[in-house]
């Protein structure tokens, strides 16, 4: 919650599952593209929330299979849990105002009279959430039934169905919608107000992040039936929500351009990286650029070119140093030269490279501390390291900036696979 001093240019507020990640894209496309937009044009001044069904353990799992963001605050669990950074810092608070009229044991209770409810896995079932697989042709009695007995037992309960498939039973408080409301309540208490919020859906348990006040919302365009139904009835009319033509991630982007929120072309769809320039430096920018290249190159994306790496040079300190992960210094224009022998290296091959938690401070004048994650996806499996680099403002070369000392360090549990690994 404190990661900005100022109110947020943009919150984006995102389900995961067929809305930020797109299961039928084996190669990410979607995600990657807006993971490249958001670490250069919106890491530094907005926020990330993934709001999502899934439990803490299925979330991370999630996050083990696919190029996912470190978002800024997570909330899981259909809305009954809330968790900050990186770490997840529990939102205790929150919790707090969930057990009122909830009765975790009476739900058992009561459900299990119902034959037709079928438990979802073990990881599921969590304090506030009660999960289960139904029939759709048995779903709305089932759901109509079940509100009159809790209600009698006292309890002030909520049913969500969605995907068809999903009915989860929660406390009244609880759902994406409600857990939106209290962050935004808690932004405005101080002073924080993000400038503009998106929100981003594809199911019935998305609907009440649309109708949370004052937020622009994008549902994608392979949404569920029942979310496509709402919008029919409810939403259609509010013109701060669109039916996106893209899938998935692709159409948050679009719903980024279609509100004028900021900035929408992704550094992905820019054919000539030399000719996507920003008037003001921004670390991010250059990083996710460098990095661009970087994959193009090893996959003969790009021209064969002395120029570039002639430009690369004219970036960097002759006398600069690069720190391996393994601990093996190197010049950086040495560590060029060996880098233009892996041209075409992984043509034809999977490889993907992205960035994640960008963070940039000004030290001097001149002078900018990075730090970033780097991650490779490869044939061999994801690897990943910390960079932190030592920038020096340079007008006369062409990103007005030279780096002068990088250092890397293996991010836990992952190690080189090759003698390329890491390069930069």
């Amino acid at each position: 919650m404190d990661r900005l001093a100022a109110p947020a240019r943009l919150m984006i507020v995102s389900d995961l599952d067929n809305t930020m990640v797109d299961h039928d894209d084996p190669n990410n496309l979607s995600l990657l593209r807006f993971d490249a937009l958001w670490e250069s044009s919106y890491r530094h001044d907005s926020l990330l929330v993934f709001s999502t069904g899934r439990s803490p353990a299925m979330y991370k799992e999630l996050r083990k299979e696919k190029p996912l963001l470190t978002p800024d605050i997570t909330i899981m669990s259909v809305g009954t849990e809330i968790a900050y950074g990186e770490t997840m810092v529990v939102d205790e608070e929150w919790e707090r105002f969930l057990d009122q009229k909830w009765d975790r044991d009476v739900v058992i209770e009561e459900t299990s009279k119902f034959p037709e409810l079928l438990f979802q896995s073990a990881t599921e079932q969590r304090p506030h959430k009660v999960s289960f697989f139904i029939e759709k042709r048995k779903a709305e009695g089932v759901i109509q039934s079940l509100y009159e007995r809790l209600g009698k037992q006292g309890l002030d309960v909520k049913i969500i169905y969605s995907s068809g498939t999903a009915i989860d039973v929660l406390p009244q408080g609880a759902g994406k919608g409600q857990a939106l409301a209290y962050l935004l309540k808690r932004f405005k208490s101080d002073g924080k107000t993000p400038v503009n919020t998106l929100v981003c859906g594809d199911s019935g348990n998305d609907a009440e992040l649309f109708i949370v006040p004052d937020v622009h919302g994008v549902i994608v365009s392979n949404a569920q039936e029942e979310l496509l139904q709402w919008y029919k009835e409810i939403g259609k009319n509010n013109l701060k929500i669109i039916h996106a033509t893209e899938r998935c991630a692709a159409g948050i982007i679009e719903g980024i351009g279609h509100f004028k929120l900021g900035p929408n072309m992704s550094p992905r769809d820019v054919v000539d990286l030399s000719t996507f320039k920003l008037e003001t430096f921004n670390p991010g920018h250059e990083v996710v650029m460098f990095y661009l290249l970087y994959e193009r190159w090893r996959r003969a994306e790009l021209e064969n070119s002395k120029l570039i790496i002639e430009n690369m040079k004219r970036i960097t300190y002759h006398s600069g140093i690069i720190v391996h992960p393994s601990g093996v210094e190197c010049r950086l224009h040495e560590c060029i030269d060996t880098f233009a022998h892996y041209y075409g290296d992984r043509k034809g091959s999977q490889f993907q490279v992205w960035v994640d938690r960008v963070s940039s401070s000004q030290i001097g004048s001149d002078t900018w501390l990075v730090k970033f994650d780097k991650w490779e996806q490869s044939d061999e499996g994801p690897q990943s390291c910390i960079v932190t680099a030592l920038l020096h403002s340079k007008p006369e070369t062409p990103e007005g900036f030279a780096l002068v000392h990088a250092h890397q360090t293996w991010m836990d549990g992952f190690a080189a696979r090759d003698k390329s690994s890491c390069i930069f």
